[in-house]
């Protein structure tokens, strides 16, 4: 096989995504597999599957199946075959829930075991979802970079509900995965841009200054 024939080869990679119910694992799955977002929460029940293709940088075309593991699964017995054989896994809670982010222990604790005997071993992210409500975050960013510090995890903080950095998280992980460099133009690209909403007071409440709160969102790399 020549090396032209071998570069336009695609990779298929699998992507789990773990962490409590509720904190946005099927609506980080569906923003970034499907561009859309339920407002309704819907509990997955065992496991969902996505399907994405990609492009990276050197024309690598890559399907990513991103496996949303249901909340409830942490002492499941399936638990450790829906991981096993993940080369990316994303840590997920959500940064108004503090309790979600306690739990990352048991899930990573989980992760871990299921690799420990693996000769490779996942990317593991972790993901803070939900930064569109910045202002009721109860995890603060230094916990967050601590978690990240103390078990070699990469950072990355996402809103499914805007779209705000997520297809950038996905892509982040596969070229980890691959060795893929992302240059600075191709991550602004991948970032997705947040509009602030409008909002319309009744007159009689006289003029009301309210900044948004999602001007203020930094996203961290």
């Amino acid at each position: 096989m020549s090396d032209s024939e071998e570069e336009s080869q695609e990779r298929q990679l699998k992507v789990a995504v773990v962490g409590d119910g509720a904190c946005g694992k099927t609506s980080l799955a569906t923003r970034f597999a499907q561009e859309a977002f339920g407002k309704q929460y819907k509990q997955t029940i065992g496991l969902d599957f996505f399907l994405k293709r990609i492009t990276l940088p050197g024309n690598l075309n890559v399907t990513l199946q991103v496996w949303d593991i249901g909340g409830q699964t942490i002492g499941g017995k399936m638990l450790d075959k829906y991981i096993y054989g993940a080369q990316g896994v994303l840590l997920v809670y959500d940064i108004t829930n503090y309790q979600s982010f306690e739990n990352l222990e048991d899930w990573f604790g989980m992760v871990k075991k299921v690799n420990e005997e693996s000769d490779v071993q996942p990317v593991v992210y972790l993901v803070g979802n939900k930064i569109d409500l910045e202002h009721m975050r109860t995890v603060k960013v230094d916990k967050h970079q601590r978690f990240c510090q103390e078990n070699g995890l990469i950072s990355h903080f996402v809103s499914a509900k805007t779209g705000d950095s997520v297809f950038l998280c996905f892509q982040r992980v596969a070229a980890d995965i691959l060795g893929v460099k992302l240059n600075k133009a191709e991550i602004e690209q991948s970032q997705r841009i947040v509009r602030a909403e409008l909002v319309d007071y009744p007159q009689d409440e006289g003029p009301v200054r309210e900044e948004s709160n999602q001007s203020k969102i930094c996203s961290l790399q």
